[in-house]
């Protein structure tokens, strides 16, 4: 019986994340997904042009699920203030769900993969830097760039604390105890 369309490619990506959340992580071979899935490079190379599009696979679904979560939270909480500490939290639970992602989101598994994937997750924290900047000026606070500047680069050293200690040290743990500094 045929695969529905689609269905390898998602399992190919699959495979890739959890290759990515190895706590003793190095650089994945388009081999090595292979051999992990059982199948010939030949057979990777039919559902993505390049190791780069497996990459943007996972940024595609890294960036539609938060800001799906991001939307839903911006309808939902009426408070600026509580927006920006749900979306902050959101993150670092996405990332706490999905360490291989991380990996990706630090621009670990970026290295040495072509820049445009590098600019790709730039754009992703530049957009989620811009939503806790409307969730903070309806918050009306003077400071929404530098607060949200400030949360952002919160986020992003959390999820490498995270990757560096082998996703020992769980962001959003941390974020319970720091939340009253970071959102007063």
């Amino acid at each position: 019986m045929p695969r529905p369309k689609g269905e390898r490619r998602l399992e190919i990506l699959k495979a890739l994340a959890e290759m990515l959340q190895a706590p003793k992580w190095e650089k994945i071979t388009t081999a090595a997904l292979a051999e992990k899935l059982d199948v010939s490079e030949a057979a990777l190379y039919r559902h993505f042009a390049s190791k780069a599009q497996m990459y943007e696979g996972l940024i595609e679904f890294i960036e539609s699920s938060v800001f799906t979560l991001a939307n839903k939270i911006t309808q939902d909480e009426a408070e600026g203030a509580g927006q920006a500490e749900k979306l902050v939290e959101m993150l670092l639970a996405f990332a706490e769900k999905n360490p291989g992602m991380v990996r990706v989101m630090t621009g670990d598994a970026l290295v040495g993969e072509h820049e445009r994937l590098q600019a790709r997750m730039n754009q992703f924290f530049d957009r989620f830097e811009s939503t806790l900047k409307q969730a903070l000026r309806a918050a009306s606070d003077g400071d929404a760039a530098g607060r949200s500047g400030a949360l952002v680069r919160y986020c992003i050293g959390c999820l490498h604390q995270y990757a560096k200690s082998g996703f020992a040290r769980k962001p959003a743990e941390s974020f319970v105890q720091q939340r009253k500094y970071l959102l007063r």
